[in-house]
């Protein structure tokens, strides 16, 4: 917004005014979030084991497809990244026009959500299950107590 002799006033993405010090402007890495038209944005996904990730994958691929924001080159990105403790983590990576990212990134997380479930996919809450070395040891302590 403004260059000074001593500072270097920007606008931040959020509309707030940020003053730089030019020696910072000149030395750190800044970050434009306008310069190119594209963006990518991301999501992680976690559904439960007993579910079809196949299944989850392909409507999530063809939410994708669907919304007309969504960019065809470079092309979306869905695979199952990592098999957690609780879910199978699936990545969503969707690029959108640098103007409508943000808009697009809220609305699809929706739709995926619940589409997910209205297919029966489910998301897993985290859970633990303990095991108990000696149950009949744990029952005669319950006894003594009372």
């Amino acid at each position: 917004m403004d260059i000074r002799i001593f500072s270097t006033t920007l606008r931040a993405f959020d509309g707030l005014y940020v003053r730089v010090p030019n020696e910072k402007a000149f030395t750190d890495k800044m970050i434009n979030y306008h310069a190119h038209l594209a963006r990518r944005f991301e999501y992680a996904v976690g559904i439960r084991y007993c579910d079809d990730a196949d299944k989850a994958i392909t409507i999530i691929n063809n939410l994708i497809e669907e919304h007309p924001l969504t960019l065809k080159n470079p092309a979306a990105q869905v695979f199952v990244d990592n098999l957690g403790d609780n879910s199978v983590n699936i990545i969503v990576r969707i690029w959108a026009p640098t103007t409508e990212w943000f808009g697009v990134k809220m609305e699809l997380l929706w739709k995926i959500k619940n589409t997910l479930e209205k297919e029966g996919i489910q998301f897993p809450f985290p859970q633990h299950e303990l095991w108990f070395n000696n149950e009949l040891k744990l029952r005669s302590r319950e006894i003594e107590v009372e």
